[in-house]
């Protein structure tokens, strides 16, 4: 599956504990990057400061359904089955 450009589901939905320039102490999940523009693309997409855990996901119909809002929901859901107490 290719993703789908201009989602963003990726950058908003899960929690990134990796530091990110924007982000120094990491992302809380359901928090719009700031690393997003308008468009919903990654500004860092290409530099070596975009986080491991953010280059190693990769777009797949379990993971990001048929549309961006289904992307949004599993993600979430995903994120809150994963997330520690």
């Amino acid at each position: 599956m290719q993703c789908r450009i201009g989602c963003g589901a990726c950058c908003i939905a899960p929690s990134i504990s990796s530091a990110l320039p924007l982000h120094p102490l990491g992302k809380p999940a359901g928090v719009r990057c700031l690393h997003l523009d308008a468009g919903n693309k990654c500004a860092i997409f290409l530099s070596p400061s975009r986080p491991s855990v953010c280059h190693g996901f990769k777009a797949t119909v379990d993971a990001c359904g048929s549309s961006r809002e289904q992307a949004l929901a599993i993600l979430s859901e995903w994120e809150t089955l994963t997330a520690e107490n």
